[in-house]
């Protein structure tokens, strides 16, 4: 609280009184019009002129508030949640050989040798007897067999890409927001005759 001196008062003109400056408001001038005998709200009639009235000035404090002169405004900070897109992370698709074992089971063949005896008929007798009566001799066969052989070729199984899924989940978010409160608050006032 701020203490000016103010110029002499019109009610007592050889008398300075101390003027009191409160949130920009010259208290003590504002009691003077409250308390003025023709125009003051605290005063109720002749009987009361010069005097503060209490049951008057509570009339007028009260006509003041309904007129709204003295209402306070309450206000209050509200939390207004938002989203906003930003970057979470990368995905790639990076391509690499393995060398892996793989089992096959195939069918191979091969040739055996086989001795087979068959008698001499009329039919074979001439080509039985168009050699030598007793000699020696030797016949060779050749074998043939199948083996495995292992042969690879590049062919295409698959097309992979990348694609994003859009999934909406709830989370909770905690804010801090500010209110005014309005409490009354009073003061005893001495009453004087």
């Amino acid at each position: 609280m701020t203490r000016t001196w103010s110029k002499t008062s019109s009610k007592c003109p050889s008398r300075r009184i101390a003027s009191r400056t409160h949130y920009g408001i010259q208290w003590d001038e504002a009691w003077q019009q409250a308390n003025d005998p023709q125009d003051g709200w605290a005063t109720t009639g002749p009987e009361t002129a010069g005097h503060t009235a209490v049951a008057g000035g509570a009339a007028g404090a009260m006509d003041a508030e309904r007129s709204g002169d003295d209402a306070m405004t309450r206000s209050e900070e509200e939390m207004h949640v938002g989203t906003e897109r930003q970057v979470t992370g990368r995905a790639r698709l990076r391509k690499y050989v393995v060398t892996e074992e793989q089992q096959q089971t195939i069918p191979v063949r091969h040739e055996e040798v086989r001795v087979v005896r068959e008698p001499i008929t009329d039919a074979d007798l001439d080509d039985a007897l168009s050699g030598p009566e007793i000699t020696e001799a030797e016949r060779e066969v050749t074998l043939h067999a199948e083996r495995p052989v292992v042969e690879t070729r590049v062919e295409p199984v698959e097309r992979v890409r990348l694609e994003t899924d859009e999934v909406t989940e709830e989370e909770t978010v905690t804010g801090t927001v500010r209110k005014e409160r309005i409490e009354a608050e009073y003061d005893a006032e001495d009453r004087r005759s």
